[in-house]
Protein backbone atom coordinates (compact mmCIF):
# COMPACT_ATOMS: atom_id res chain seq x y z
CA UNK A 1 0.00 0.00 0.00
CA UNK A 2 2.83 2.39 0.88
CA UNK A 3 4.53 1.79 -2.50
CA UNK A 4 1.24 2.35 -4.31
CA UNK A 5 0.66 5.61 -2.48
CA UNK A 6 4.18 6.70 -3.40
CA UNK A 7 3.43 6.04 -7.08
CA UNK A 8 0.17 7.98 -6.80
CA UNK A 9 2.13 10.84 -5.25
CA UNK A 10 4.52 10.67 -8.22
CA UNK A 11 1.58 10.84 -10.63
CA UNK A 12 0.25 13.98 -8.96
CA UNK A 13 3.71 15.55 -8.62
CA UNK A 14 4.44 15.00 -12.32
CA UNK A 15 1.44 17.19 -13.14
CA UNK A 16 2.58 20.17 -11.07
CA UNK A 17 6.18 19.67 -12.22
CA UNK A 18 5.19 19.88 -15.90
CA UNK A 19 2.89 22.85 -15.31
CA UNK A 20 5.67 24.83 -13.61
CA UNK A 21 8.31 23.64 -16.09
CA UNK A 22 6.17 24.62 -19.07
CA UNK A 23 5.46 28.07 -17.66
CA UNK A 24 9.09 28.83 -16.79
CA UNK A 25 10.82 27.28 -19.80
CA UNK A 26 8.96 29.56 -22.20
CA UNK A 27 10.68 32.68 -20.79
CA UNK A 28 14.08 31.93 -22.30
CA UNK A 29 12.71 30.35 -25.50
CA UNK A 30 10.49 33.25 -26.57
CA UNK A 31 13.24 35.19 -28.43
CA UNK A 32 13.96 32.14 -30.61
CA UNK A 33 10.27 31.57 -31.35
CA UNK A 34 9.92 35.26 -32.16
CA UNK A 35 12.79 35.04 -34.64
CA UNK A 36 11.53 31.78 -36.17
CA UNK A 37 8.09 33.18 -36.98
CA UNK A 38 9.28 36.77 -37.65
CA UNK A 39 7.11 38.21 -34.87
CA UNK A 40 7.07 41.46 -32.98
CA UNK A 41 7.89 41.22 -29.27
CA UNK A 42 4.33 41.97 -28.19
CA UNK A 43 3.07 39.15 -30.43
CA UNK A 44 5.41 36.48 -29.09
CA UNK A 45 4.57 37.41 -25.48
CA UNK A 46 1.00 36.28 -26.10
CA UNK A 47 2.18 32.66 -26.12
CA UNK A 48 2.87 33.08 -22.42
CA UNK A 49 -0.06 35.38 -21.73
CA UNK A 50 -2.76 33.16 -23.24
CA UNK A 51 -1.50 30.17 -21.28
CA UNK A 52 -1.66 32.10 -17.99
CA UNK A 53 -5.09 33.61 -18.77
CA UNK A 54 -6.74 30.31 -19.71
CA UNK A 55 -5.01 28.43 -16.92
CA UNK A 56 -5.92 30.92 -14.22
CA UNK A 57 -9.41 31.51 -15.57
CA UNK A 58 -10.49 27.86 -15.58
CA UNK A 59 -8.75 26.57 -12.45
CA UNK A 60 -11.81 26.90 -10.23
CA UNK A 61 -13.98 25.06 -12.75
CA UNK A 62 -11.32 22.35 -12.92
CA UNK A 63 -11.43 22.02 -9.14
CA UNK A 64 -15.20 21.80 -9.04
CA UNK A 65 -15.26 19.23 -11.84
CA UNK A 66 -12.77 17.14 -9.88
CA UNK A 67 -15.15 17.25 -6.92
CA UNK A 68 -18.36 16.37 -8.78
CA UNK A 69 -17.30 14.34 -11.85
CA UNK A 70 -14.38 12.53 -10.29
CA UNK A 71 -10.69 13.14 -9.74
CA UNK A 72 -9.53 10.36 -12.05
CA UNK A 73 -11.68 11.42 -15.02
CA UNK A 74 -10.66 15.06 -14.80
CA UNK A 75 -6.98 14.19 -14.29
CA UNK A 76 -6.92 11.85 -17.30
CA UNK A 77 -8.70 14.44 -19.46
CA UNK A 78 -6.26 17.17 -18.47
CA UNK A 79 -3.24 14.91 -18.97
CA UNK A 80 -4.46 13.88 -22.43
CA UNK A 81 -4.99 17.51 -23.48
CA UNK A 82 -1.53 18.43 -22.19
CA UNK A 83 0.05 15.50 -24.03
CA UNK A 84 -1.60 16.18 -27.38
CA UNK A 85 -0.96 19.92 -27.29
CA UNK A 86 2.71 19.27 -26.49
CA UNK A 87 2.94 17.08 -29.60
CA UNK A 88 1.18 19.57 -31.85
CA UNK A 89 2.92 22.64 -30.40
CA UNK A 90 6.33 21.08 -31.05
CA UNK A 91 5.32 20.47 -34.66
CA UNK A 92 3.53 23.79 -35.17
CA UNK A 93 4.11 25.25 -38.62
CA UNK A 94 2.61 28.67 -37.88
CA UNK A 95 2.29 31.09 -35.01
CA UNK A 96 -1.50 30.78 -35.08
CA UNK A 97 -1.39 27.01 -34.57
CA UNK A 98 1.18 27.37 -31.79
CA UNK A 99 -0.99 30.02 -30.14
CA UNK A 100 -4.02 27.70 -30.25
CA UNK A 101 -1.98 24.84 -28.76
CA UNK A 102 -0.84 27.07 -25.90
CA UNK A 103 -4.44 28.08 -25.16
CA UNK A 104 -5.62 24.46 -25.01
CA UNK A 105 -2.53 23.52 -23.03
CA UNK A 106 -3.56 26.11 -20.44
CA UNK A 107 -6.99 24.45 -20.25
CA UNK A 108 -5.33 21.06 -19.76
CA UNK A 109 -3.23 22.47 -16.92
CA UNK A 110 -6.37 23.95 -15.33
CA UNK A 111 -7.85 20.44 -15.21
CA UNK A 112 -4.64 18.75 -14.10
CA UNK A 113 -3.67 20.89 -11.13
CA UNK A 114 -6.76 20.80 -8.89
CA UNK A 115 -7.53 17.16 -9.70
CA UNK A 116 -3.93 16.19 -8.82
CA UNK A 117 -4.24 18.05 -5.53
CA UNK A 118 -7.56 16.33 -4.79
CA UNK A 119 -5.99 12.92 -5.57
CA UNK A 120 -3.34 13.56 -2.92
CA UNK A 121 -5.75 14.73 -0.23
CA UNK A 122 -7.96 11.68 -0.76
CA UNK A 123 -5.04 9.23 -0.88
CA UNK A 124 -3.28 10.51 2.23
CA UNK A 125 -6.03 10.77 4.83
CA UNK A 126 -3.89 10.98 7.99
CA UNK A 127 -3.12 14.63 8.78
CA UNK A 128 0.67 14.37 9.15
CA UNK A 129 1.03 12.21 6.04
CA UNK A 130 -1.24 14.54 4.07
CA UNK A 131 0.72 17.63 5.10
CA UNK A 132 3.98 15.95 4.11
CA UNK A 133 2.52 14.80 0.77
CA UNK A 134 1.15 18.29 0.04
CA UNK A 135 4.53 19.75 0.89
CA UNK A 136 6.28 17.38 -1.53
CA UNK A 137 3.63 18.04 -4.18
CA UNK A 138 3.96 21.81 -3.93
CA UNK A 139 7.75 21.66 -3.83
CA UNK A 140 7.67 20.08 -7.29
CA UNK A 141 6.27 23.39 -8.55
CA UNK A 142 9.44 25.10 -7.34
CA UNK A 143 11.62 22.33 -8.81
CA UNK A 144 9.79 22.48 -12.16
CA UNK A 145 10.09 26.25 -12.27
CA UNK A 146 13.80 26.08 -11.46
CA UNK A 147 14.43 23.40 -14.09
CA UNK A 148 12.50 25.41 -16.67
CA UNK A 149 14.54 28.50 -15.99
CA UNK A 150 17.88 26.70 -16.04
CA UNK A 151 17.23 24.32 -18.95
CA UNK A 152 14.99 26.49 -21.12
CA UNK A 153 17.73 28.53 -22.72
CA UNK A 154 20.07 25.56 -23.09
CA UNK A 155 17.48 23.28 -24.71
CA UNK A 156 16.10 25.97 -27.00
CA UNK A 157 19.58 27.10 -28.07
CA UNK A 158 21.03 23.62 -28.67
CA UNK A 159 18.04 21.53 -29.85
CA UNK A 160 15.62 24.20 -31.08
CA UNK A 161 12.54 25.74 -29.46
CA UNK A 162 10.38 22.75 -30.51
CA UNK A 163 12.01 20.65 -27.81
CA UNK A 164 10.65 22.76 -24.97
CA UNK A 165 7.37 21.01 -25.82
CA UNK A 166 8.73 17.60 -26.76
CA UNK A 167 10.36 17.11 -23.34
CA UNK A 168 6.85 16.99 -21.85
CA UNK A 169 5.83 13.92 -23.84
CA UNK A 170 7.62 11.04 -22.02
CA UNK A 171 6.78 12.37 -18.55
CA UNK A 172 3.11 13.04 -19.18
CA UNK A 173 2.74 9.74 -21.09
CA UNK A 174 4.07 7.75 -18.13
CA UNK A 175 1.89 9.71 -15.73
CA UNK A 176 -1.17 9.14 -17.91
CA UNK A 177 -0.55 5.38 -18.08
CA UNK A 178 0.06 5.02 -14.34
CA UNK A 179 -3.01 7.10 -13.50
CA UNK A 180 -5.22 4.99 -15.76
CA UNK A 181 -4.01 1.74 -14.16
CA UNK A 182 -3.56 2.67 -10.49
CA UNK A 183 -6.14 5.31 -9.60
CA UNK A 184 -9.38 3.94 -8.21
CA UNK A 185 -12.57 4.50 -10.23
CA UNK A 186 -14.42 7.63 -9.23
CA UNK A 187 -17.47 7.45 -7.03
CA UNK A 188 -20.18 10.02 -7.47
CA UNK A 189 -21.01 12.15 -4.44
CA UNK A 190 -24.08 11.21 -2.43
CA UNK A 191 -26.10 14.21 -3.60
CA UNK A 192 -26.84 14.72 -7.27
CA UNK A 193 -27.72 18.40 -7.07
CA UNK A 194 -26.66 20.17 -10.22
CA UNK A 195 -23.67 22.41 -9.64
CA UNK A 196 -23.77 25.99 -10.87
CA UNK A 197 -21.17 25.62 -13.61
CA UNK A 198 -22.63 28.65 -15.40
CA UNK A 199 -21.27 30.78 -12.59
CA UNK A 200 -17.91 29.11 -13.21
CA UNK A 201 -17.94 30.15 -16.85
CA UNK A 202 -19.01 33.66 -15.83
CA UNK A 203 -16.23 33.96 -13.25
CA UNK A 204 -13.67 32.64 -15.74
CA UNK A 205 -14.83 35.20 -18.30
CA UNK A 206 -14.46 38.00 -15.74
CA UNK A 207 -10.95 36.84 -14.81
CA UNK A 208 -9.99 36.66 -18.48
CA UNK A 209 -11.40 40.14 -19.14
CA UNK A 210 -9.73 41.62 -16.09
CA UNK A 211 -6.40 39.96 -16.86
CA UNK A 212 -6.53 41.21 -20.45
CA UNK A 213 -7.53 44.69 -19.27
CA UNK A 214 -4.53 44.87 -16.91
CA UNK A 215 -2.21 43.47 -19.58
CA UNK A 216 -3.41 45.96 -22.23
CA UNK A 217 -3.84 48.98 -19.93
CA UNK A 218 -0.92 50.97 -21.39
CA UNK A 219 -2.51 50.79 -24.86
CA UNK A 220 -5.98 51.57 -23.51
CA UNK A 221 -5.07 54.76 -21.67
CA UNK A 222 -5.64 56.75 -24.87
CA UNK A 223 -9.14 55.25 -25.23
CA UNK A 224 -11.15 56.23 -22.13
CA UNK A 225 -14.43 54.98 -23.59
CA UNK A 226 -12.96 51.51 -24.10
CA UNK A 227 -11.56 51.56 -20.54
CA UNK A 228 -15.03 52.42 -19.20
CA UNK A 229 -16.60 49.63 -21.27
CA UNK A 230 -14.10 47.06 -19.91
CA UNK A 231 -14.69 48.14 -16.32
CA UNK A 232 -18.47 48.10 -16.80
CA UNK A 233 -18.41 44.57 -18.24
CA UNK A 234 -16.13 43.25 -15.49
CA UNK A 235 -18.03 44.89 -12.61
CA UNK A 236 -21.41 43.80 -14.01
CA UNK A 237 -20.18 40.24 -14.49
CA UNK A 238 -18.75 40.04 -10.98
CA UNK A 239 -21.93 41.52 -9.46
CA UNK A 240 -24.07 38.94 -11.25
CA UNK A 241 -21.67 36.15 -10.22
CA UNK A 242 -21.77 37.04 -6.51
CA UNK A 243 -25.55 37.48 -6.59
CA UNK A 244 -26.03 34.15 -8.36
CA UNK A 245 -23.61 32.36 -6.02
CA UNK A 246 -25.39 33.77 -2.96
CA UNK A 247 -28.79 32.44 -4.07
CA UNK A 248 -27.83 29.09 -5.65
CA UNK A 249 -28.53 25.89 -3.68
CA UNK A 250 -25.21 24.33 -4.72
CA UNK A 251 -22.88 27.22 -5.66
CA UNK A 252 -19.61 26.87 -7.50
CA UNK A 253 -17.72 28.42 -4.56
CA UNK A 254 -18.82 28.08 -0.98
CA UNK A 255 -17.33 31.26 0.47
CA UNK A 256 -17.57 29.74 3.93
CA UNK A 257 -14.53 27.66 2.90
CA UNK A 258 -12.44 30.83 2.77
CA UNK A 259 -13.39 32.12 6.22
CA UNK A 260 -10.91 29.92 8.09
CA UNK A 261 -7.95 31.96 9.35
CA UNK A 262 -5.35 29.62 7.85
CA UNK A 263 -7.05 29.68 4.42
CA UNK A 264 -7.21 33.47 4.39
CA UNK A 265 -3.54 33.84 5.30
CA UNK A 266 -2.43 31.26 2.73
CA UNK A 267 -4.49 32.70 -0.14
CA UNK A 268 -3.63 36.34 0.57
CA UNK A 269 0.09 35.64 0.79
CA UNK A 270 0.26 33.40 -2.27
CA UNK A 271 -1.40 36.24 -4.20
CA UNK A 272 1.55 38.47 -3.26
CA UNK A 273 3.98 35.64 -4.03
CA UNK A 274 2.51 35.41 -7.54
CA UNK A 275 2.82 39.18 -7.93
CA UNK A 276 6.48 38.91 -6.98
CA UNK A 277 7.86 35.78 -8.62
CA UNK A 278 7.00 36.06 -12.32
CA UNK A 279 7.80 39.77 -12.19
CA UNK A 280 11.16 38.98 -10.60
CA UNK A 281 11.89 36.50 -13.38
CA UNK A 282 10.97 39.06 -16.02
CA UNK A 283 13.24 41.68 -14.44
CA UNK A 284 16.05 39.14 -14.05
CA UNK A 285 15.74 38.06 -17.69
CA UNK A 286 15.90 41.68 -18.88
CA UNK A 287 18.88 42.43 -16.68
CA UNK A 288 20.87 39.36 -17.70
CA UNK A 289 20.20 39.61 -21.44
CA UNK A 290 19.63 43.33 -22.11
CA UNK A 291 21.99 44.94 -19.58
CA UNK A 292 24.69 42.32 -18.96
CA UNK A 293 24.53 40.90 -22.50
CA UNK A 294 24.08 37.23 -21.54
CA UNK A 295 22.81 34.78 -24.16
CA UNK A 296 19.79 32.60 -23.33
CA UNK A 297 22.06 29.56 -22.88
CA UNK A 298 24.46 31.44 -20.61
CA UNK A 299 21.57 32.75 -18.52
CA UNK A 300 20.29 29.19 -18.21
CA UNK A 301 23.70 27.94 -17.08
CA UNK A 302 23.81 30.65 -14.42
CA UNK A 303 20.44 29.53 -13.06
CA UNK A 304 21.14 25.78 -13.20
CA UNK A 305 22.96 25.36 -9.83
CA UNK A 306 20.09 27.03 -8.04
CA UNK A 307 17.63 24.57 -9.57
CA UNK A 308 19.70 21.78 -8.02
CA UNK A 309 19.67 23.65 -4.69
CA UNK A 310 15.88 24.00 -4.94
CA UNK A 311 15.51 20.25 -5.48
CA UNK A 312 17.77 19.44 -2.52
CA UNK A 313 15.94 21.84 -0.23
CA UNK A 314 12.58 20.41 -1.29
CA UNK A 315 13.77 16.84 -0.78
CA UNK A 316 15.73 17.09 2.47
CA UNK A 317 15.14 20.38 4.30
CA UNK A 318 11.49 21.18 3.68
CA UNK A 319 9.93 17.96 5.11
CA UNK A 320 11.91 18.49 8.33
CA UNK A 321 10.86 22.13 8.54
CA UNK A 322 7.17 21.31 8.07
CA UNK A 323 7.42 18.54 10.67
CA UNK A 324 9.25 20.56 13.34
CA UNK A 325 8.18 24.16 12.75
CA UNK A 326 4.74 25.72 12.43
CA UNK A 327 3.77 26.05 8.79
CA UNK A 328 3.17 29.79 9.11
CA UNK A 329 6.72 30.27 10.38
CA UNK A 330 8.08 28.22 7.50
CA UNK A 331 6.12 30.46 5.13
CA UNK A 332 7.56 33.50 6.90
CA UNK A 333 11.07 32.21 6.21
CA UNK A 334 10.21 31.72 2.53
CA UNK A 335 8.80 35.23 2.05
CA UNK A 336 11.73 36.72 3.98
CA UNK A 337 14.06 35.08 1.46
CA UNK A 338 12.02 36.69 -1.33
CA UNK A 339 12.45 40.08 0.35
CA UNK A 340 16.21 39.51 0.68
CA UNK A 341 16.41 38.41 -2.96
CA UNK A 342 14.74 41.62 -4.16
CA UNK A 343 17.02 43.70 -1.93
CA UNK A 344 20.17 42.02 -3.29
CA UNK A 345 19.00 42.40 -6.90
CA UNK A 346 18.60 46.15 -6.39
CA UNK A 347 22.10 46.34 -4.90
CA UNK A 348 23.48 44.42 -7.88
CA UNK A 349 21.77 46.63 -10.47
CA UNK A 350 22.48 49.86 -8.63
CA UNK A 351 26.19 49.30 -8.08
CA UNK A 352 27.01 46.87 -10.90
CA UNK A 353 28.07 44.08 -8.52
CA UNK A 354 27.85 40.44 -9.60
CA UNK A 355 28.04 38.73 -6.19
CA UNK A 356 24.72 40.21 -4.90
CA UNK A 357 23.09 39.03 -8.13
CA UNK A 358 24.18 35.45 -7.47
CA UNK A 359 22.95 35.57 -3.88
CA UNK A 360 19.66 37.13 -5.04
CA UNK A 361 19.01 34.23 -7.42
CA UNK A 362 19.96 31.79 -4.65
CA UNK A 363 17.45 33.38 -2.25
CA UNK A 364 14.56 33.41 -4.73
CA UNK A 365 14.88 30.48 -7.16
CA UNK A 366 17.18 28.38 -5.01
CA UNK A 367 15.44 28.45 -1.62
CA UNK A 368 12.59 30.95 -1.49
CA UNK A 369 10.16 29.29 -3.90
CA UNK A 370 11.01 25.78 -2.64
CA UNK A 371 9.90 26.87 0.84
CA UNK A 372 7.15 29.43 0.12
CA UNK A 373 4.83 27.59 -2.26
CA UNK A 374 4.52 24.33 -0.25
CA UNK A 375 4.04 26.19 3.03
CA UNK A 376 1.37 28.55 1.70
CA UNK A 377 -0.46 25.74 -0.09
CA UNK A 378 -0.59 23.64 3.07
CA UNK A 379 -1.93 26.67 4.96
CA UNK A 380 -4.61 27.39 2.37
CA UNK A 381 -5.95 23.80 2.44
CA UNK A 382 -5.34 22.90 6.09
CA UNK A 383 -8.83 23.65 7.43
CA UNK A 384 -10.81 22.83 4.28
CA UNK A 385 -12.97 19.65 4.28
CA UNK A 386 -11.67 16.86 2.04
CA UNK A 387 -14.69 16.94 -0.27
CA UNK A 388 -13.96 20.59 -1.14
CA UNK A 389 -10.20 20.31 -1.58
CA UNK A 390 -10.45 20.48 -5.39
CA UNK A 391 -12.17 23.86 -5.40
CA UNK A 392 -9.95 25.15 -2.58
CA UNK A 393 -6.88 24.16 -4.60
CA UNK A 394 -8.26 25.96 -7.65
CA UNK A 395 -8.88 29.13 -5.64
CA UNK A 396 -5.37 28.98 -4.18
CA UNK A 397 -3.66 28.61 -7.56
CA UNK A 398 -5.96 31.18 -9.18
CA UNK A 399 -4.91 33.68 -6.50
CA UNK A 400 -1.27 33.02 -7.45
CA UNK A 401 -1.82 33.60 -11.17
CA UNK A 402 -4.11 36.57 -10.63
CA UNK A 403 -1.29 38.11 -8.62
CA UNK A 404 1.12 37.23 -11.41
CA UNK A 405 -0.97 39.13 -13.94
CA UNK A 406 -1.11 42.24 -11.77
CA UNK A 407 2.63 42.09 -11.03
CA UNK A 408 3.63 41.74 -14.67
CA UNK A 409 1.29 44.58 -15.66
CA UNK A 410 2.76 46.84 -12.96
CA UNK A 411 6.28 46.11 -14.19
CA UNK A 412 5.15 46.77 -17.76
CA UNK A 413 3.75 50.16 -16.73
CA UNK A 414 6.97 51.13 -14.94
CA UNK A 415 9.06 50.06 -17.94
CA UNK A 416 7.09 52.51 -20.09
CA UNK A 417 7.70 55.51 -17.80
CA UNK A 418 10.78 56.56 -19.76
CA UNK A 419 10.50 60.22 -18.77
CA UNK A 420 10.67 59.28 -15.07
CA UNK A 421 13.13 56.40 -15.44
CA UNK A 422 15.17 57.20 -18.57
CA UNK A 423 17.42 54.10 -18.63
CA UNK A 424 16.65 50.39 -18.62
CA UNK A 425 18.56 49.93 -15.38
CA UNK A 426 16.55 52.69 -13.68
CA UNK A 427 13.30 51.07 -14.85
CA UNK A 428 14.41 47.68 -13.54
CA UNK A 429 15.44 49.14 -10.19
CA UNK A 430 12.09 50.92 -9.85
CA UNK A 431 10.23 47.71 -10.67
CA UNK A 432 12.26 45.72 -8.15
CA UNK A 433 11.70 48.40 -5.50
CA UNK A 434 7.96 47.80 -5.89
CA UNK A 435 8.52 44.07 -5.43
CA UNK A 436 10.67 44.80 -2.38
CA UNK A 437 7.80 46.69 -0.77
CA UNK A 438 5.31 43.91 -1.56
CA UNK A 439 7.49 41.17 -0.10
CA UNK A 440 8.13 43.32 2.98
CA UNK A 441 4.36 43.54 3.52
CA UNK A 442 3.90 39.79 3.02
CA UNK A 443 6.80 38.75 5.24
CA UNK A 444 5.75 41.02 8.07
CA UNK A 445 2.10 40.00 7.71
CA UNK A 446 3.11 36.36 8.19
CA UNK A 447 5.48 37.31 11.00
CA UNK A 448 2.70 39.21 12.74
CA UNK A 449 0.29 36.27 12.46
CA UNK A 450 2.87 33.64 13.40
CA UNK A 451 4.52 35.48 16.27
CA UNK A 452 1.63 37.76 17.31
CA UNK A 453 3.57 40.90 16.46
CA UNK A 454 1.98 44.15 17.62
CA UNK A 455 0.51 46.45 14.97
CA UNK A 456 2.80 49.42 15.56
CA UNK A 457 5.83 47.28 14.67
CA UNK A 458 4.11 46.41 11.40
CA UNK A 459 3.57 50.10 10.56
CA UNK A 460 7.16 51.03 11.45
CA UNK A 461 8.57 48.22 9.28
CA UNK A 462 6.43 49.17 6.26
CA UNK A 463 7.41 52.82 6.55
CA UNK A 464 11.07 51.79 6.73
CA UNK A 465 10.69 49.55 3.64
CA UNK A 466 8.95 52.38 1.76
CA UNK A 467 11.70 54.88 2.58
CA UNK A 468 14.33 52.29 1.59
CA UNK A 469 12.56 51.74 -1.75
CA UNK A 470 12.57 55.49 -2.43
CA UNK A 471 16.28 55.63 -1.58
CA UNK A 472 17.03 52.82 -4.03
CA UNK A 473 15.36 54.77 -6.83
CA UNK A 474 18.08 57.41 -6.50
CA UNK A 475 20.82 54.88 -7.33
Amino acid sequence: MKNKNSIILFIACSAVFLEALDLAIMNLALPLIQKHFSLQEEQSQWLQTIYVLIYGGFLIIGGKLADIWGRKKVFLTGAFLFLMTSVFAGNAASFESLFLCRAIQGLGAALLMPSAMAIITNTFTEETARSKALGIFSSFAAIGSGCGLSLGGIIASSLGWHWIFFINIPIISLSLLLAFVLLKPDRRPADHIRTDLLSGVLLSACILLLSYFIHALPALTQKPLLVFLFLLLISTGLFYFFNRTKNHTNPLIDFALLKANSAQIGNKTIFILGTFFLSYLLILSFYLQEVLGFSAAKAGLLLFPFSVASALISRFLLPRLIKRVKVIRTATLGMSLMFLGAFLLIISMGYGLFAPLVFSIACVTGAGMAISIPSLTVMALHQVPIEHQGVASGINTTAYFFGSGIGLSAVSLIMQLTTVFPTTTKQLIASTALLLLLTACAALYLFKKGFELKKHYFIIFILTATLSSQQFLSL
